[in-house]
């Protein structure tokens, strides 16, 4: 199952409601996925410094004194701000590969959720509606975002289980489906130096979109050459800095629906999580095409590519 909604925005006068916009989609996917939720939000970057959002199952405690702990080991002002079970660590520039070592120095229990100039990735076990109340998730703004409600078949229910996955700076990654040669692919992408946590295979994918982006390909790119790596059936849904993309396997099996208005473009496994959107009732509303590439940029026109399946 598992349900994905996703929404950038192109009006600004709607950045202080994205929060709430996408929580209202998120929370109708409930019942497509129960067991646990998350929300990545793009919002305002960090002027010559970038942050990082972690967590802990023992905030109290790991995240006593942490800022002062990091500020030393990593010779800059350490700034941290703590919600609920995660925290957003405001970095020196430059610093978030060190950071991550001297984390797992200081407490093993501390995880990193991402990292990046804009990126905040909120994520927690348990019904979208209390994973959003536990981090006031409605009250974040953003230029946009994506959100993931998880329905676990193939692996344990955890935190770290859940979506969305990050890799690579401000990129983060949710997916509805099942890949087959994501244990393969693991083992290659470590050899290769990308940092993957889990056995998930969604953070596989996420991982092979930054591999590709480290090796010159643009996202669109990286996204075409998914098809043709990845065995299995998805729908991908990915963030970065500028904005996010869409891409569904040749098959297609998976549902998806897309709207578009002058205001916003919307994405959600299903339509119903897109039915309180303003103007939704004028909108164009598409299903994605399999096997083609969705990206809208608030830098450049939006894009679309098709592959031959």
């Amino acid at each position: 199952m598992c349900g994905i909604v996703g929404l950038f925005l192109k009006d600004k006068s709607l950045e202080p409601h994205l929060g709430e916009m996408l929580t209202s989609m998120l929370i109708t996917m409930t019942d497509r996925g129960p067991d646990s939720a998350g929300i990545a939000i793009y919002g305002g970057g960090t002027t010559g410094r970038t942050k990082m959002t972690v967590q802990s199952d023992t905030p109290d405690t790991s995240f006593a004194g942490l800022d002062g702990r990091l500020s030393k080991a990593l010779d800059g002002t350490v700034k941290m701000s703590v919600k609920s079970t995660h925290a957003i660590l405001d970095l020196p520039a430059g610093t978030t590969a060190k950071a991550r070592t001297v984390l797992h120095e200081i407490d093993p229990a501390i995880r990193v959720m991402s990292r990046g100039d804009s990126l905040e990735i909120y994520k927690e076990v348990g019904l979208p509606k209390d994973v959003a109340e536990q981090f006031d998730l409605s009250k974040m703004s953003g230029t946009h975002g994506i959100g993931h409600t998880r329905m676990a078949t193939e692996s344990a229910v955890t935190t770290m289980g859940a979506h969305p996955f990050n890799t690579g700076d401000d990129q983060c990654l949710v997916h509805n489906g099942s890949l087959s040669n994501h244990n393969s692919l693991r083992r290659k992408l470590r050899r290769d130096g990308i940092h993957i946590e889990t056995e998930n295979d969604t953070e596989v994918g996420a991982a092979y979109l930054t591999w590709q982006m480290q090796n010159g390909a643009t996202l669109g790119q990286a996204l075409e050459s998914s098809l043709d790596d990845l065995d299995g059936f998805f729908t991908f849904v990915v963030g970065t800095k500028d904005g996010f993309g869409v891409v569904r396997d040749p098959i297609a099996c998976k549902p998806a629906v897309m709207a578009e208005t002058d205001q916003y473009v919307a994405f959600g496994s299903e339509y119903r999580a897109l039915v309180d959107l303003p103007g939704i009732e004028n909108a164009r509303v598409w299903e994605p095409e399999p096997a083609t590439v969705y990206f809208w940029s608030h830098d450049a026109a939006p894009t679309t590519s098709e592959k031959a399946a």
